[in-house]
């Protein structure tokens, strides 16, 4: 298990979170959801994505935007355009729910007429994190995320493009999957791109050393790991393994450990809420479970028990937050 592939894995789309809209001249999509993270991708045609409180991005055919909430932006076809912003989000995206020409991802058979041609088609996730684990690899993101043609995102396009066409069982699935890859491939190239500042992470797991040991230490946060250990699992010195960790990752490899347990800590926390928290201690690494919330307190500010009555505070407002939004 990689770092990024452990971060992204709450990431996934799924459902009604995928949209395919074919629009003529002027139009005005408001994405009001705030979703975390928004893929659009432009299949034929051109726009313009405006986000709140920042300059508006050209987004031109076959070109991807990601878009990090919670802020919302809108698609329009020009600067100043005359259209009347629509409300685009994942609970008003059907036609029976008055998004006629914003849709889940089926076929338009209306698309091949005379007044299309010409037209914009605009692919669009929006994509829920779950967690805290996933957000780690929000907070390494900008607000607007631009991804340059000509990378490995295109091949995904051209099957974007075919199954866009399409009305065919399972279709939600496979648009779902593919637009999966797609986020992969674009976090990718954005992370590689010449001159860019990708986080700590991402450039420390290519490092034969470093790479293996947060492969390691993701791969079993529980264990009871000590740097020895690790650097013997690695295949090099205690102070080789320490030195080349610190330098690369910004951090020891025990500290490192102990913010991603509690990072693991905090999504158990929430989602299992019969577990006491002697189990969740357990489930980390932890067989004291005073030592786990004294490790939780001084990483996350608070106890587990404030962390678990807060997360579900909050998660409540939210839910009524969306539900308000969608009526």
């Amino acid at each position: 298990m990689d770092v990024f592939s452990d971060l992204i894995r709450g990431v996934r789309a799924h459902g009604s979170l995928f949209g395919s809209s074919t629009l003529s001249p002027p139009w005005a999509l408001h994405f009001v959801d705030g979703a975390p993270l928004t893929l659009c991708t432009v299949l034929a045609g051109a726009g313009w994505i405006v986000p709140e409180g920042r300059p508006p991005e050209p987004l031109r055919a076959r070109e991807t935007i990601v878009v990090r909430g919670p802020a919302t932006f809108t698609f329009v076809d020009e600067i100043g355009t005359r259209a009347e912003p629509v409300a685009y989000g994942e609970h008003c995206a059907a036609p029976e729910e008055g998004g006629t020409r914003h849709r889940r991802g089926w076929h338009d058979h209306g698309g091949d007429d005379g007044a299309s041609r010409g037209a914009t088609t605009l692919i669009v996730g929006a994509y829920p994190v779950r967690g805290e684990i996933s957000r780690r690899l929000l907070d390494a993101l900008p607000v607007v995320l631009r991804a340059d043609t000509g990378g490995t995102a295109d091949a995904v396009l051209d099957h974007l493009a075919a199954e866009v066409a399409l009305d065919t069982p399972g279709q939600q699935v496979v648009l779902d999957r593919l637009l999966d890859w797609m986020l992969v491939c674009t976090l990718r190239e954005w992370f590689d791109r010449p001159g860019g500042e990708p986080p700590a992470w991402w450039a420390a797991q290519r490092d034969p050393v470093v790479g293996d040991a947060l492969r390691l230490l993701h791969a079993e946060p529980a264990a009871p790991w000590t740097v020895t250990g690790l650097a013997e699992r690695t295949g090099v010195s205690r102070s080789t393994l320490a030195k080349r960790f610190a330098d690369l990752v910004g951090e020891p490899p025990l500290t490192y450990l102990t913010r991603w347990r509690m990072t693991l800590a905090a999504d158990l926390l929430v989602e299992r809420r019969a577990a006491t928290v002697a189990d969740i201690a357990r489930a980390v690494g932890y067989s004291d479970p005073f030592g786990f919330s004294a490790a939780f307190k001084r990483v996350r500010g608070s106890n587990p028990s404030e962390f678990r009555r807060t997360s579900a505070t909050v998660s409540a407002a939210a839910e009524g937050s969306g539900q308000a939004r969608t009526r």
